[in-house]
């Protein structure tokens, strides 16, 4: 079988893995010199802990296995199975913690509520004030600005794997066949478009009616540490934003006790990562409605620094990168990916959200054995 992958991002190469490691043809098309988008620009988390139950689980757990045996070929991707703790600082937030590590499936997530004391032992780099953690035994983290880079070295040492770069398809032209801007054709059994937040030109064409939006956040990485993070960390607002936390609890937090100004304003949490050069990746803040802004608004990154800082109980080292990004999401968050057959031979598989670098293997797994391959 011969497969043509467009998109060069996280999604498109483990769509391009999972067929080349089944044993067919593969041709990578990216309009880009190299993907310059999601993901790229996000946290490198592989990121378990948050996710709604059922399918959204189901999908991260099994991305989590499949993460980790591609890391095991791959050495190169810096997967790095670190968990996450999420510090408390006060009653309400210790409850919702205590209702998360009470869930029926709290053990699949590796869910512990921690005292303070225990959560400096797993990470010594927490020396700030807070009075304990809920920690998530399966998270882990990837190096996200060369992972495409490191998958991609594998693909074509099988010989059975092109990439084709600086090459936008632009027309379906029959069955399993797209024309690119050079004016080439490319045939295979199967096209996916794996475009990511690109969802003009030929996606908008083939389905004016997604129901995939885009959304807009703002990240930052700082310069080395000078010691191990030895986990991931998020803070009390992410039970806020990610479903498995919801509860009477995060009700009454909800209610109890608002976000903070900037963060309520920019929809924000803290996630934060650690680099193998030893930066921070912290981040985010969310925006939904279009147009977006071109430009970076700076009291979120301050307002970040200061919540780092805090856990940290010391200055945060320099900031050397600030960007934005933008991923697709399903209208419906409750759907973990839109996959659709658009035409003969072609499938369109985007809007992952924020689970696309965590879920990715496991929703290109589902496209092959929904398709035969």
């Amino acid at each position: 079988m011969r497969v043509i992958v467009v998109g060069g991002g996280v999604v498109g190469t483990m769509h391009a893995w999972q067929a080349v490691e089944r044993g067919h043809q593969v041709v990578q098309i990216e309009r880009e010199a190299e993907a310059r988008g999601a993901s790229l620009r996000n946290f490198g988390q592989i990121w378990v802990s948050g996710r709604a139950g059922g399918e959204e689980l189901e999908t991260a757990l099994r991305a989590r296995e499949l993460w980790e045996r591609i890391g095991a070929e791959v050495p190169g991707l810096g997967f790095r199975a670190i968990g996450s703790l999420t510090p408390v600082r006060n009653a309400r937030e210790y409850a919702v913690a205590e209702a998360a590590a009470a869930r029926p499936d709290a053990a699949a997530r590796g869910y512990e509520l921690v005292t303070a004391e225990e959560a400096r032992e797993i990470n010594p780099a927490l020396r700030g004030a807070f009075e304990a953690a809920l920690w998530c035994e399966r998270d882990a983290a990837v190096e996200p600005r060369t992972a495409q880079l490191h998958l991609r070295e594998a693909l074509r040492a099988t010989g059975r794997y092109t990439f084709l770069p600086g090459r936008e398809v632009r027309e379906v032209v029959g069955n399993g066949a797209v024309r690119d801007d050079h004016g080439d054709v490319h045939r295979g059994d199967a096209v996916v478009l794996a475009t990511g937040a690109w969802l003009s030109g030929l996606v908008r064409e083939l389905v004016p009616d997604l129901p995939v939006r885009r959304v807009r956040l703002q990240m930052m990485q700082t310069a080395p540490l000078g010691e191990p993070l030895t986990t991931s960390i998020a803070d009390a607002d992410s039970f806020r934003y990610y479903p498995a936390y919801k509860s009477e609890a995060l009700d009454a937090l909800n209610a109890g006790q608002a976000q903070a100004p900037v963060a309520a304003a920019h929809k924000m949490q803290l996630l934060m990562v650690q680099r193998q050069d030893g930066g921070l990746t912290i981040g985010d803040t969310h925006e939904y409605e279009h147009p977006f802004a071109f430009d970076t608004h700076e009291d979120p990154y301050a307002y970040l620094a200061e919540v780092v800082e805090s856990f940290l109980g010391r200055p945060l080292p320099k900031i050397h990168r600030r960007w934005a990004g933008v991923y697709a999401q399903c209208t419906d968050t409750t759907r973990v990916v839109h996959r659709q057959q658009v035409a003969d031979g072609v499938w369109l598989v985007t809007g992952p959200g924020g689970r696309g670098m965590t879920c990715s293997p496991a929703i290109a797994e589902t496209t092959a054995n929904e398709l035969g391959w």
